[in-house]
C-alpha cells in the first residue's frame, strides 16, 4: 500500500441494556453525553474518510459525530456466539466449566459458536489492509481498538486484552512505510 494513513479510531458511546451484558449487533448507543461527543468531533480531521463497523451503536455514534461511515464487517465486535445477550455473572453462575475455561485463556478460547480474540486480530488485519493512505477515522468496539494495538505493535492476543479502551475514546495509530507508530490510546477528549 502506498503512503501513509492515519487512523483515528474511536470506541463507541455507552450501550444502552443490561449492564455486563454481552451486546448483540443490534444494541442501541447512549448518546446522552453531549460535551464529550462535541469535544470528540472537533478533534477529528475534517477531510478523513470515514468507517465503522456494522453494529447499531458504532453506526449511531458515527452519525452523533457528523460522520455518514462506510460500514467494514471486519471492523465488528469479537462474536461471542451463544453467550451473546446473556450477562457474564450470569454465565459464571451457570455457564459451567466452558465459561470457566474460556476464562482461562480469552485470547484463543472460543466461546460456543462464537470466535476468539486471535480471530477477531486476523479478521480486523484484514480490515485495516483496505484503508487507503490519507486520514481515516473508524468507528468501533473496544475488541477492535485492542485488536488494532496488536497489530501495530507486533503484540501477543494476550498482551493486546490488557489495554482498556472507554467508551468514546480516541486511539491514533499511523501505518507508516515503516512500520507503525502509536500516538495515543485511550484518550479522552475534553
Amino acid at each position: 500500500m502506498e503512503g501513509e494513513t492515519f487512523l483515528w479510531l474511536i470506541r463507541h458511546a455507552t450501550v444502552e441494556g443490561v449492564a455486563g451484558a454481552i451486546h448483540a449487533a443490534d444494541a442501541r448507543a447512549d448518546l446522552g453525553d453531549h460535551a464529550s461527543l462535541v469535544a470528540l468531533r472537533q478533534h477529528l480531521p475534517p477531510d478523513a474518510s470515514s468507517y465503522a463497523s456494522p453494529s447499531r451503536r458504532t453506526v449511531e455514534t458515527a452519525r452523533a459525530l457528523g460522520l455518514e461511515p462506510e460500514l467494514v464487517s471486519e471492523f465488528r465486535e469479537q462474536d461471542f456466539g451463544d453467550w451473546t445477550g446473556r450477562r457474564h455473572d450470569e454465565l459464571a453462575a451457570t455457564g459451567g466449566e466452558t465459561y470457566a475455561q474460556f476464562w482461562q485463556d480469552p485470547a484463543h478460547e472460543r466461546p460456543p459458536n462464537g470466535e476468539s480474540f486471535a480471530d477477531q486480530v486476523a479478521r480486523v488485519r484484514l480490515g485495516l489492509s483496505r484503508i487507503g493512505a490519507g486520514s481515516a477515522t473508524l468507528v468501533v468496539h473496544s475488541g477492535t481498538i485492542r485488536a488494532s494495538l496488536c497489530i501495530a505493535l507486533d503484540l501477543t492476543p494476550q498482551a493486546a486484552l490488557r489495554f482498556v479502551i472507554d467508551p468514546l475514546s480516541l486511539t491514533r495509530i499511523d501505518r507508516l512505510a515503516a512500520g507503525w507508530r502509536v500516538v495515543s490510546v485511550n484518550q479522552r477528549v475534553a
